[in-house]
């Protein structure tokens, strides 16, 4: 498609459609701190807790970049 491959329009799809359903999810976070009056130490529990699970996959995306170099 476009002249791209299937394993271009993939690793596309995973980079930038993952960081933008990332991105969404904080928003997601801050609504939810938002909505729920957290207040300051509540919505860092909020960030903290539900955005671990993103860095992890961030960070998995470095280690792997880090061993293929």
């Amino acid at each position: 498609m476009f002249g791209f491959s299937e394993e271009q329009i993939a690793g596309f799809g995973l980079s930038f459609g993952v960081g933008a359903f990332m991105l969404y999810m904080v928003f997601i976070i801050g609504q939810l701190a938002w909505e729920s009056k957290a207040g300051k130490f509540g919505t860092f529990v909020l960030f903290l807790a539900l955005g671990l699970g993103m860095l992890g996959f961030a960070a998995k995306v470095v280690i792997q970049w880090l061993i293929e170099k």
